[in-house]
């Protein structure tokens, strides 16, 4: 995405403030995600949330004055759109109906390991020995956490096809997170993520359509807990993350702004644990602090010359949104 300038001129106190709300509220979305799908499918879920939240952001930034986008910016906004929430997000909500949200958190944390995958085919950049260990660390968590009890010795495997459905969206983000770097976007960066949500969210309510999602949904039958799951993602989720996000990287130091990227996944096993009962096995919580180690690695990638400053990886916007 285009380059965000930042000001860095807020007080200690306001940015822990959003650095707590990304922390918690992304967090937490996982297991909101969980309880939106149990009944309803989940991409006529996540389709209205997206639209819903992406409507508000453009008719909010419109009325703030902002230029109406040109054809190729919403041409670019509609790809990021469709690789970060069509294929990302929403092949996460689908997994879910199966897969634990503290898993789902897990899994998506590794995100970083495709990203630096990526570059070094697309790109051809070389990567640093922190971060290809890091890289080769969090595979292994993976692996643990995903891979068959036989090979590890460990019990209580996860849903394979949830499990590889995730990584598979986790790769679908890192490829939009790549495109996104050069893609020509307007300068507001909640008018862009407007446009990509708004595009993504039709997308998803087509791809639901196609697969007979609106035959499966009763109305009647939806939870209390559904429904607020959903109200949760849309005002939480999108809205109040998006807006903290994008004041932080005005404001906060990079480095500190990407530590969402270890301390979401956390935050996701103690609040599913918490609150729904999910396992908290010592396979999870082996499989987390490899996972969460190698993001580390890859996240601090070493000191940048002459400095002895760790240089981080950029943070992309995270899958939870």
């Amino acid at each position: 995405m285009t380059n965000t300038p930042v000001t860095k001129t807020a007080s200690p106190a306001a940015i822990w403030a959003g650095m707590l709300s990304i922390y918690i509220v992304w967090g937490s979305s996982y297991l909101a995600m969980r309880f939106a799908v149990q009944t309803i499918p989940p991409f006529l879920m996540a389709g209205t949330r997206f639209l819903l939240a992406g409507g508000f952001l453009l008719a909010l930034r419109f009325l703030r004055g902002d230029r109406m986008p040109t054809l190729r910016q919403w041409r670019s906004a509609a790809i990021i759109g469709m690789f970060l929430l069509l294929g990302g997000n929403g092949l996460v909500v689908w997994a879910e109906q199966t897969v634990p949200s503290g898993i789902t958190a897990l899994l998506i944390g590794a995100t970083p390991l495709w990203l630096v995958l990526l570059e070094g085919i697309f790109c051809r950049r070389k990567p640093s020995l922190p971060v290809l260990a890091g890289v080769l660390i969090g595979l292994a968590g993976m692996v643990i956490l995903i891979g068959p009890s036989q090979l590890t010795g460990l019990h209580g495997d996860i849903d394979l096809l949830g499990g590889l459905a995730i990584l598979l969206g986790a790769l679908s983000w890192a490829a939009g997170s790549l495109y996104s770097r050069t893609a020509d976007l307007p300068d507001s960066p909640l008018l862009y993520n407007g446009m990509e949500m708004f595009s993504a969210g039709l997308a998803l309510l087509l791809l639901g359509s196609g697969l007979g999602e609106w035959g499966r949904l009763d109305l009647a039958a939806v939870s209390t807990q559904s429904w607020l799951g959903m109200v949760y993602l849309v005002v939480f989720g999108s809205l109040v993350g998006f807006s903290s996000y994008t004041w932080l990287l005005r404001n906060a130091p990079t480095m500190l702004v990407s530590t969402y990227a270890y301390v979401n996944p956390i935050v996701a096993v103690v609040i599913g644990n918490l609150l729904a009962q999910e396992p908290l096995t010592p396979r999870v919580i082996l499989a987390a602090l490899i996972i969460v180690s190698g993001v580390i690695l890859i996240t601090f990638k070493g000191k940048k010359k002459g400095t002895g400053e760790a240089e981080p990886v950029p943070p992309a916007v995270p899958i939870e949104d």
